[in-house]
């Protein structure tokens, strides 16, 4: 019998800490089983399935076998030509079709049947470590998926963390659940970066590889000028306001060109906001950074002496 209430505690809590599904934890527990039960009393090319019942608290194994016939599987041990490509025929993997028959009437190639298997409860060292090996390995595997699935949606958008560390010039952002780096050329001259200090940056790329989730981050990235804005003001939040152009010197100055169809909304007022509240709060994020803020013109002449203001263009 299974520890049921040790198993559903520890179910509960790789859910929370780790935001896995229950049924992945399950599927990851069961292979593990599935692993352990073949390692300790399986056969060579079985193919082992476990299956928990959570409210009896018990385990069942069973060997499945896949229906084939001579066009899926070969009877010699080589190949009988070059591009013979069929998997050799192996009594404790495959069931030829008529046998399949004589058990399931409807049986069709592919189809899969199942026998089950004596019930196991002791299983040896190395069993076990295998078992152990597997879990952990599918336990990754779905945290890895869940990351990507939470942070994949959050790409191109802003997220905040807490600084781990600055090593060779990269920061390391603590996300909880995923690290973040922000590179040398994506980080703000002059700005300091203080460890276990909160801090905010343009998720520009969600990176995967064999060591895990790492993702980029850019506080210098002209995006990240424009969602800080998309915060502070609703109107560009919602689109009424658009940000047609945004040329920045990161840490030095920058400036954007604001846009409505609306008439009765001021786009530069919608940014600036009350007394300036608005776009101090986006200075202030950005180390003090200065933020000219203009009305964009369809008209190319026009739009350059805004741009140029408040110099005054002397020809065109």
């Amino acid at each position: 019998m299974l520890d049921i209430k040790a198993l559903k505690l520890a179910l509960e809590q790789l859910e929370t800490e780790r935001r896995i599904g229950r049924d992945k934890l399950i599927d990851a527990i069961e292979q593990s089983l599935a692993a352990a039960y073949k390692k300790e009393y399986g056969k060579k090319g079985q193919v082992v399935r476990a299956s928990i019942n959570l409210d009896a608290g018990t385990v069942s194994f069973e060997q499945v076998k896949t229906v084939v016939d001579d066009t899926l599987v070969r009877f010699t041990e080589e190949p009988e030509s070059d591009t013979d490509e069929r998997e050799h025929y192996s009594e404790e993997k495959h069931i030829l079709l008529d046998d399949a028959r004589i058990m399931k009437t409807d049986a069709a190639i592919g189809d899969e049947i199942a026998f089950s298997l004596e019930p196991k409860e002791d299983f040896g060292r190395i069993a076990a470590q295998t078992a152990k090996q597997v879990i952990m390995q599918r336990i990754r595997e779905a945290e890895r998926t869940s990351i990507l699935d939470e942070f994949g949606t959050k790409e191109g958008d802003i997220i905040s963390g807490h600084i781990q560390k600055v090593e060779r010039g990269m920061v390391y952002v603590d996300f909880n659940r995923a690290t973040g780096v922000i590179p040398p050329n994506e980080q703000i001259p002059g700005e300091r970066y203080v460890r276990g200090a909160r801090i905010r940056g343009y998720l520009y790329h969600v990176e995967e590889s064999p060591r895990g989730i790492t993702l980029r981050i850019s506080r210098t990235h002209p995006k990240f000028l424009e969602k800080l804005f998309a915060y502070e003001s609703p109107e560009v939040a919602s689109g009424v306001v658009v940000i047609k152009a945004i040329a920045r010197e990161p840490g030095s100055r920058s400036k954007i060109a604001v846009w409505t169809e609306d008439g009765n909304i001021d786009p530069v007022g919608s940014c600036v906001g009350q007394k300036g509240v608005r776009v101090s709060t986006v200075m202030n994020e950005l180390g003090g950074e200065k933020i000219d803020i203009i009305e964009w013109s369809p008209n190319t002449e026009e739009f350059i002496q805004k741009s140029l203001s408040p110099a005054k263009v002397l020809d065109l």
